[in-house]
C-alpha cells in the first residue's frame, strides 16, 4: 500500500466513525478490516474524526483519558490507556437526553476532572507539574459509549473512536488539588439511590495526577498541549456500569463534593 493509499485508508475510517455518530448506529470493529492498523494510525483516525465535528461548529475543550484503571481494562479487554478529545458539544449541564445525544451502549464511569490554569506540553511532564498547573479537581462522570458494534474494541479501534467517549457531566465542587492527598480520595457511586461501586484516586495508574501527566505526554509527542482551561478527564476510579433511560447515577468524591447524571 503507497502512502497515498494509507492515507485514503486512514481517512475513510474517519469518515465511517463521523457517520455512525451522526447516524447513531454501529460499524464493526476497524482492525476486522486491517489487522495491522497501529496506536499511531489510530491517532491519524482520531483527529479526522475530531476534524468532522469541530467542522460542524463543536469547539475543543478539553481531553480525555480512558481505560486507566484495571477493572475497566479487564471489563474491556484493552490493557493500555487510550486518549481522546472533549467539545462543548459533549458537555452536559443538566439531564442527559439518551436520543439527542445520539448515545448508542451508554455507561457511567465515576472520574475526577482536573480543570487546568497554565498549558502542559510533554514530553517530560511530572505529576508535581501537573498539580501545579491545575485550578481545581472536580466530581465527574464520563458517559462512555462506543460506535464499534457490541463494544468488541481493540486499543486501535477505542482510540480510533475519540477514546470511546460519548458525553460527560461536571459536578459543581472545586477543589484545590494540594489540598489533598489524589491517590487515596475515595468515591463511592449509586445507580437508582442503591450502592453500586466504590474506588480510591490510585486506581487510576497509581494517582490521577499521574494520569494527567501520562497524557500530557503522549499527547506532546504527537504535538499536541494540554492547554489553560482545558477540562482534562483522568479514568475512572470505579467499573463502568450500563446506563439506559430513568437511571440515575450518583457519585460522592468524599470530603469534595457530588456529582449526579440522570438519564432521560
Amino acid at each position: 500500500m503507497t502512502a497515498a493509499d494509507r492515507e485514503a485508508q486512514l481517512d475513510g475510517f474517519s469518515d465511517a466513525l463521523f457517520r455512525a455518530l451522526r447516524e447513531r448506529r454501529t460499524i464493526e470493529p476497524l482492525i476486522n478490516s486491517d489487522p495491522t492498523l497501529t496506536v499511531d494510525d489510530a491517532y491519524r483516525i482520531s483527529l479526522g474524526f475530531l476534524a468532522r465535528r469541530t467542522a460542524q461548529g463543536e469547539r475543543i475543550v478539553g481531553k480525555k483519558i480512558g481505560v486507566t484503571s484495571k477493572a475497566v481494562q479487564d471489563m474491556l479487554g484493552v490493557h493500555q490507556p487510550d486518549f481522546g478529545f472533549l467539545t462543548d458539544w459533549m458537555h452536559v449541564e443538566g439531564n442527559i437526553d439518551i436520543d439527542a445525544k445520539g448515545l448508542i451502549a451508554p455507561r457511567a464511569e465515576a472520574e475526577i476532572a482536573f480543570i487546568l490554569k497554565e498549558s502542559l506540553n510533554g514530553p517530560g511532564v511530572t505529576a508535581a507539574q501537573v498539580i501545579a498547573a491545575t485550578e481545581a479537581i472536580v466530581p465527574c462522570f464520563e458517559i462512555v459509549d462506543s460506535r464499534i458494534t457490541d463494544w468488541k474494541i481493540a486499543i486501535a479501534d477505542t482510540v480510533s473512536d475519540n477514546a470511546s467517549c460519548g458525553v460527560f457531566v461536571l459536578g459543581d465542587a472545586r477543589a484545590d488539588p494540594r489540598e489533598h492527598d489524589l491517590p487515596n480520595l475515595y468515591v463511592t457511586v449509586t445507580k437508582n439511590g442503591e450502592p453500586l461501586s466504590e474506588g480510591y484516586g490510585h486506581a487510576v495508574q497509581g494517582d490521577p495526577a499521574q494520569a494527567v501527566a501520562w497524557l500530557a505526554n503522549t499527547l506532546g509527542a504527537h504535538g499536541v498541549t494540554l492547554d489553560a482551561g482545558d477540562i482534562i478527564l483522568s479514568g475512572s476510579v470505579v467499573p463502568l456500569e450500563p446506563a439506559a433511560k430513568g437511571d440515575r447515577f450518583e457519585m460522592t468524591l468524599h470530603g469534595i463534593g457530588t456529582c449526579a447524571a440522570n438519564f432521560v
